[in-house]
């Protein structure tokens, strides 16, 4: 936890879920950019305001006291929680902020719209085409991120959607954008979801149709990891079995073991939005609505009761944001640990660099390697 010092006042602020040994701050120098440049212009906070892409919680709880119309608009399960746990922190009501994720009706109306520039331009693309309708002339858009965040095609996005824009001069390696909204701007279509059908040669799912929604991962084409992956799934046991895909993104992985494996129940999780909802869709149009499915939004397995799988699939990030870390990973083998029953097995895909199987050995017991190649491997362990 650290202390973010602001214009008004000082907040105590951490990360969602905290792990004591990173050291990442909750807010970065964009952050500080844009809060600073409100306060200088003293500009009004009463209306309507939108928080878009807030990331752990900075934004939103810096400015929670100063507009009491403040809705967060975000793709993150983890960043949600982390807003209501830095309002409350600093003693401030969580219910002061309206949270929305990036599947919810967006707000009727938004008078300032704070835009913190994701990672993917094709998440900034859609949420920019699905807040345009409540923006009007007199909304004061303002954008930040730092200079490695923001290129040409994000300014072209805020231009083309939104209205003429252009970027601040670099303040600590962090830039402003500023859009002056057009109301008779003609905005192309919104290109999101995107679908597509997948190449022959991958067994089951050969021809099938994948749906993405803007941010997930690959959204239009199958990565050569998870190619990899399945190519290395478990075979089918011929016994119901519950199985689910952590970090499911579209759900690809999940819907291959389904479709393998008739008697399976699948679960797929993810802490996005936008990869749950593309997740259920790509599972749902190649095994219709009948077959039994959930689908999740959450911190890793920590929703689930102990003993309750038989078989996790999993391909971990090792990014969060702009900083490589593998504490996402760590929770996840040891959320899997819990939530497999006795002899349930977890098998991960991975960059070979990143050494898995030394996690997996401490918190397993065991571990062995299923596949290698020059770039990825694919390890299994086993629930004693």
């Amino acid at each position: 936890m650290n202390c973010f010092t602001t214009a008004w006042g000082e907040f105590e602020l951490a990360r969602f879920p905290e792990d004591p040994r990173e050291q990442l701050r909750a807010w970065d120098a964009a952050d500080e950019y844009l809060l600073r440049d409100l306060h200088e212009e003293a500009a009004p906070l009463d209306g309507a305001v939108t928080v878009l892409g807030d990331r752990w919680g900075a934004l939103s709880t810096a400015l929670a006291a100063k507009a009491p119309g403040l809705t967060a608009v975000t793709d993150s399960y983890l960043a949600s929680r982390a807003i209501a746990a830095n309002l409350a922190r600093n003693g401030l009501d969580p219910a002061a902020v309206a949270v929305r994720s990036t599947q919810d009706a967006p707000p009727p109306r938004i008078d300032v719209l704070l835009v913190r520039v994701p990672k993917s331009l094709a998440l900034l693309e859609d949420q920019l085409h699905r807040l345009a309708p409540a923006v009007h002339p007199g909304t004061r858009v303002l954008g930040t991120g730092m200079v490695t965040e923001i290129h040409t095609s994000t300014l072209n996005l805020f231009e083309r959607i939104l209205g003429p824009t252009r970027t601040s001069l670099a303040v600590r390696k962090a830039r402003l954008i500023r859009t002056t909204p057009d109301p008779d701007l003609a905005r192309p279509a919104n290109p999101w979801p995107l679908r597509y059908r997948l190449p022959d040669g991958i067994g089951v799912l050969s021809g099938r149709q994948v749906a993405n929604q803007a941010g997930v991962f690959c959204a239009d084409r199958l990565d050569i990891g998870t190619r990899f992956f399945l190519e290395h799934l478990p075979a089918p046991t011929g016994a119901a079995r519950r199985i689910v895909d952590l970090g499911c993104g579209n759900g690809v992985v999940g819907t291959a073991a389904a479709l393998a494996d008739p008697d399976a129940e699948l679960l797929f999780v993810d802490e996005s939005f936008q990869a749950a909802a593309s997740a259920e869709e790509t599972f749902r149009t190649n095994l219709g609505p009948d077959r039994p499915a959930g689908f999740l939004v959450g911190d890793a397995l920590a929703d689930l009761p102990d003993a309750s799988a038989d078989l996790v699939l999993l391909n971990p990030p090792f990014h969060s944001h702009q900083a490589t870390t593998d504490t996402i990973a760590r929770r996840m083998f040891t959320g899997a640990r819990r939530v497999l029953r006795p002899g349930g097995e977890l098998r991960v895909v991975g960059n070979r660099h990143l050494g898995h199987h030394l996690t997996l050995r401490r918190l397993f017991g065991n571990c062995r390697t299923v596949a290698g190649n020059p770039k990825f491997t694919v390890l299994s362990t086993t629930r004693r």
